[in-house]
């Protein structure tokens, strides 16, 4: 029986429409960046934010919005002591972070539906004035070797002296959108705190659109607008309406006189600093906050309830019953949709892992708007001839989506590589969104004419790893497991853009047409000894291990794809035999004899190498993620899928006879397993031994919770290269980075990453339905344990899966030892940072990362669901299908 929240999705269209679409942080964005050197930061900071009208989009706490973000609804808190109203989450600048850009705050997302029907977080909001001086000062003191200074370090949380304020969102119908604002006093002592649900249009009109109003009418608020007509606004707490204008505070910010005395920071002036004629006495206006006032018990709570909806008698009417009923039998339903999605084998703390993830995934969705043209156009620049100028190439990138961000307050902005594995996350729980994503990029409002995919606002001209095709084809089995068949016509058109992409790489990163690919940053940051972005200080360019590996990747997965579509449509067997041999190629030139090759034969591993100017070539023998990731490009083909071509078999086999080199390179994909499978690989089973060894190794890159970036070994052995006068070193760091190379958030030199340990998983899985249960590896490697390749990988994702799981004193991992996470009230709260700290497993970087962190969803449902048999039995186009007891559970 299909549950509520699945029937939603089924016809989600109307349902969709509302959601959690505010960002955390508008403010310090490229959108809103208007200075003629393109400092962000500097140009819209945080203290402007308050009184300054945003152009692109929105901020606020726990805030919903309709999918063009038209009209917003958040909410504002003061609490008596702090200089200025809480209407967003504070953090620091790159510049002013000793690691870069870090919100200074705690919220958490524990809770969503896929159609928003029901949205749940909570924010823990001191009682003390927050220290916004302290945390800014304290932490430019710190240099990158000190940790940073976070809000829990100030003392604020002492005594538990602040409120759990929990925001629920439950939607009686897809145009009826309830709130629900509970305030738990945690203190000792009676608190008061002044709770303010903001409703307000974001400022179109200043562009040239025509202006929305709200004013008061009896029972609540009216708000009119062309685009969404008529809504109502109620709160059945006692409260005061109060009305201004989502217009800049121009004399505060610029000294000028304002057009009108009602300005953006109006609610501010009034609730904060008492001044009573910064609001409309007339009630009316394009922003209002409800000002309720709750006196709360020690140990108490007390509750706000507010709804808007598209009439202005909504179900239920006035009732505090009625209206607790919608949101309680909403989480019912939310409660009932995970009960169904997860195998009945998974464990209950694995099971609020999951949940949480989802949430974070749920909630990162934000609207995204930023038409480029018209952004170079307010510049004062000719959009046709921008060169030189940030995202100046781009003026044909219009965007006004919603989009899965990588972390609502760090990175609220698209980034490519981050949106292919955020949307293998959210097919879990919502197929049709996780296509939407992957289809949008590949859009021609966002694709480059020439091909390439935008990277991400800072730069859409920058390069990440090409891991679309393969995220493209996961979701299409992932759906197909679901329902039992997969969208073929979304494939197909994937499938043609993701060829335009593809010939982007081989034209644009294959600096001598061999094969072998540079790309650039690709997403890794500073896990290289140079800033691959940028000229090399010894002239030249580098042949990227990596870089090449995505490609190797690439050309496998369309393949895959190929083949798919060629079930229904022989002509596709043409581009599957030109993909594969692609392929061969790239695998002939990875593993070309001789010192100008990649491979290592005395250390038995891949390195990047450094092509210099007067032909030389020089490895760079860094042990890092960068050698692995050849391990990643290794595809197995079902002997089903396979011997459904017969003719791609035969002219596959022509192709490697009339090459030698090719031959035995790709022995394995000529000759099928014993059970079938074709195997393609960048690698023999010699060189994956001597990799896995290294791999596997606690000394080296198996830590205790997941695949470091870097091998341990570089702590006593640091990478030293020498270039004129000055030397470049590389050193193991299993937590922040002490290089200033792409700002302060680069840090691959340690951590663990979920994107790429989940391509190991993948990858270890696809060889073990190649090599099957004959084929073993010490693991840990001289631990004398052996394992199936099945096993290996169940053993990494235990290990990441563990980061978040309670240990016997009641601590994650993820948050390195801090006491204050195992209280009654913090325990089941959980953050999925950006990226792990090698050796404990404490959470760094973006606290709100669920972005390509979500991926720990997956990890959990996948194994408590499968077990090594089952794959070898059915193979990997089987992987998600559920086994049959599983089914009969149900």
């Amino acid at each position: 029986m299909v549950n509520t929240e699945q029937r939603r999705l089924d016809d989600a269209a109307p349902w969709r429409r509302w959601g959690p679409y505010l960002s955390e942080r508008q403010w310090g964005t490229v959108r809103e960046d208007y200075s003629p050197g393109g400092d962000a930061w500097s140009y819209f900071p945080h203290e402007q934010a308050r009184s300054r009208a945003y152009r692109w989009g929105e901020d606020g706490i726990a805030g919903f919005s309709d999918d063009e973000q038209t009209l917003c609804l958040a909410v504002a808190l003061w609490n008596g002591q702090d200089p200025i109203l809480k209407e967003r989450f504070f953090g620091l600048t790159n510049a002013e972070g000793n690691h870069g850009e870090d919100v200074k705050e705690y919220y958490f997302y524990v809770d969503g539906t896929p159609s928003h029907s029901y949205q749940r977080m909570v924010y823990k909001y001191p009682q003390r004035a927050y220290p916004y001086e302290d945390l800014v000062a304290t932490n430019r003191e710190r240099g990158r070797d000190a940790f940073e200074y976070e809000l829990l370090d100030t003392g604020i949380f002492e005594g538990n002296r602040y409120f759990d304020v929990i925001a629920e969102y439950a939607k009686a119908g897809p145009e009826d959108i309830l709130l629900r604002i509970t305030v738990h006093n945690r203190g000792p002592e009676r608190a008061g705190l002044r709770v303010l649900p903001t409703l307000w249009f974001r400022n179109t009109w200043a562009a040239g659109g025509s202006r929305p109003r709200l004013r008061q009418v009896e029972g609540g608020v009216e708000a009119v607008c062309e685009r969404l007509g008529a809504r109502w606004l109620s709160c059945l707490t006692e409260h005061e309406p109060l009305f201004t204008e989502n217009e800049t505070n121009t004399e505060r910010l610029f000294g000028q006189p304002n057009p009108s005395p009602y300005v953006k920071d109006a609610v501010d002036r009034y609730v904060v600093h008492g001044e009573k004629g910064a609001v409309n006495p007339d009630h009316e206006g394009t922003k209002v906050a409800l000002d309720c006032f709750l006196d709360v018990p020690p140990g108490g709570s007390a509750t706000v309830r507010v709804r808007l909806a598209d009439r202005p008698d909504p179900a239920g009417g006035g009732s505090t019953d009625a209206f607790d009923m919608i949101v309680d039998e909403r989480r019912s339903e939310a409660d009932e949709f995970f009960d169904d999605l997860l195998p009945p084998r998974l464990g209950d703390a694995e099971r609020q892992v999951v949940r949480q993830a989802v949430a974070g995934l749920l909630w990162s969705k934000q609207y995204f708007g930023y038409d480029v043209e018209q952004w170079l156009i307010e510049h004062g620049l000719d959009p046709l001839n921008a060169t030189g100028v940030r995202n100046g190439e781009w003026n044909h990138l219009y965007a006004r989506d919603v989009i899965s961000m990588p972390d609502t307050w760090e990175y609220p902005w698209f980034a490519a590589w981050d949106l292919a594995f955020q949307a293998v996350a959210f097919a879990l729980v919502d197929t049709e969104f996780a296509k939407g994503q992957l289809d949008l990029l590949l859009s021609r409002r966002y694709q480059h004419p020439n091909g390439q995919i935008p990277a991400y606002e800072w730069n859409f001209g920058d390069v990440n790893p090409p891991v679309h095709a393969w995220a493209a084809y996961l979701v299409h089995e992932l759906e197909k497991a679901r329902t039992g068949s997969g969208d073929h016509d979304w494939l197909e058109r994937m499938f043609h853009k993701l060829g335009k992409n593809f010939t982007w790489w081989v034209n644009r990163k294959d600096a001598d047409g061999n094969n072998v690919f540079q790309g650039g940053f690709l997403g890794l940051d500073n896990i290289g000894v140079f800033d691959r972005s940028a000229p090399l200080p010894t002239g030249g360019y580098l042949d990227q291990a990596d870089g090449t590996a995505w490609m190797a990747l690439y050309c496998q997965t369309m393949l895959q794809i190929a083949l798919e579509l060629a079930v229904e449509d022989p002509v596709y067997l043409e581009d599957a035999q030109t993909y594969f041999e692609h392929f061969a190629w790239i695998a002939v030139a990875v593993n070309a004899p001789g010192k100008a090759a990649m491979w290592d034969e005395d250390d038995g591993f891949f390195y990047d190498l450094l092509r210099l100017p007067g032909g030389d070539a020089e490895r760079l023998r860094v042990r890092s993620m960068v050698g692995l990731l050849p391990l990643a490009a290794v595809t197995v083909y079902d002997r089903a899928e396979v011997e459904r071509h017969p003719q791609l078999l035969t002219e596959a086999a022509e192709f490697l006879d009339r090459h030698a080199a090719l031959t035995s390179m790709l022995s394995e994909a000529k000759t099928p397993s014993p059970r079938g499978e074709r195997l393609l690989a960048l690698f023999d089973e010699s060189r994956l031994r001597r990799v896995l060894a290294r791999l596997l190794d606690e000394n080296e890159f198996l830590g205790p919770y997941g695949i470091r970036s870097l091998s341990k070994q570089h702590g006593e052995r640091p990478f030293e290269f020498r270039a004129g006068d000055r030397v470049y070193s590389v050193t193991y760091q299993p937590a922040e980075s002490d290089s200033g190379m792409f700002g302060g958030n680069s840090n691959w030199r340690g951590p663990v990453w979920f994107p790429v340990n989940a391509l190991m998983i993948r990858a270890l899985l696809n060889l073990y339905v190649g090599y099957g249960d004959e084929f073993t590896v010490e693991c840990p490697t001289g631990s004398g344990v052996r394992m199936t390749l099945f096993e290996v990988a169940r053993e990494i994702s235990d290990r990441l899966t563990r980061i978040f799981l309670p240990g016997p004193d009641g601590l994650r991992p993820c948050y390195g030892g801090q006491r204050i996470f195992a209280d009654e009230n913090w325990r089941d709260l959980i953050l999925f940072s950006e990226y792990f700290h090698g050796d404990n497993g404490a959470g760094l970087g973006a606290t709100h990362q669920t972005g390509w962190t979500g991926l720990v969803a997956v990890f959990p449902s996948l194994f408590a669901g499968l077990d090594g048999q089952d794959l070898l039995e059915r193979g990997m186009s089987g992987i998600f299908h559920r086994p049959p007891e599983e089914e009969e559970q149900r």
